[in-house]
């Protein structure tokens, strides 16, 4: 089995709007049109079971449209195999109602953007979200490191993370990107003693430029930085994650087929991890 648990989509008519946006403002492309219908085909096509959408909510007075709008989703996933978690926006003045009512969606995670929030992942109404998550049982991933579209400041740094770590000591965080996109090796190095999971969302192969002339010299981690993660980290709490439509599905999963990981660990990251998480 294979979980994708770090996708996004769209409703058809702000897919058509909000991918080219997004293509625009990094320089990268994308490998779906954004839509539900355009992951559920590279699902096909690249053998992934479940998909995990993450909504990235901009506006505090969207939370609960945009919530009910994924526990939609949710009714079809049987026939679809896209789920949906939840949102939250740091400056909704109802925080902890709006939680609990992800919970009772039956939303099973929520997703954090501190850098398209402009809110550092520090902040107390960042750490009150993940408390009250955690008292629900729920998961949350959160964007960790750089953003491919968007200028420093990084609003989520590992010293950050280990001050939340220590004050809220949540049990289902997920930090995307490997923990800190582009900043790898200090994840590695100081991150493994917290019980963090990692994501390895648009991390792994090559950035899928536009155009090559004028880019920002990011790039993604080498397969031996990858594997060296797993192993320090343990696959046990490595997810597997493309960051679709930026990353294309199919490229993934044969990116992880073909890294120096045993079988076993490559299960564990395929499903196994997710499926704990998720209580599958």
């Amino acid at each position: 089995m294979k979980i994708d648990f770090h996708t996004h989509t769209w409703p058809d008519r702000v897919a058509a709007v909000a991918v080219p946006s997004l293509k625009a403002r990094s320089n990268s492309d994308g490998f779906t049109d954004g839509t539900n219908a355009g992951l559920s085909q590279s699902m096909k096509e690249a053998g992934v079971d479940l998909s995990i959408v993450l909504p990235v909510i901009t506006n505090p007075a969207s939370n609960s449209k945009i919530n009910q709008n994924a526990a939609k989703v949710n009714e079809t996933t049987e026939e679809t195999g896209i789920f949906s978690f939840g949102g939250i926006h740091p400056e909704a003045s109802n925080l902890k109602e709006l939680v609990h009512e992800c919970k009772e969606l039956g939303l099973k995670g929520l997703k954090l953007h501190p850098d398209y929030v402009g809110i550092p992942f520090n902040d107390i109404r960042i750490k009150n979200i993940i408390s009250y998550a955690e008292e629900e049982g729920l998961v949350v991933v959160t964007h960790a490191g750089m953003d491919i579209g968007l200028y420093p400041p990084i609003q989520c740094t590992i010293d950050m993370i280990i001050e939340v770590m220590k004050e809220v000591a949540p049990s289902r965080l997920i930090l995307a990107h490997m923990g800190g996109w582009m900043n790898w090796e200090e994840v590695n190095e100081r991150l493994p003693e917290y019980p963090v999971y990692l994501d390895t969302a648009f991390s792994i192969g090559q950035i899928p430029w536009i155009k090559e002339e004028g880019h920002k010299p990011y790039h993604m981690m080498a397969n031996g930085t990858f594997e060296k993660m797993v192993h320090t980290f343990g696959a046990d709490r490595i997810c597997f994650a493309t960051d679709s439509p930026w990353a294309d599905q199919k490229e993934y999963v044969e990116l992880i087929q073909n890294m120096q990981l045993t079988d076993a660990e490559k299960e564990q990251i395929f499903s196994g991890t997710a499926k704990k998480l998720l209580a599958l």
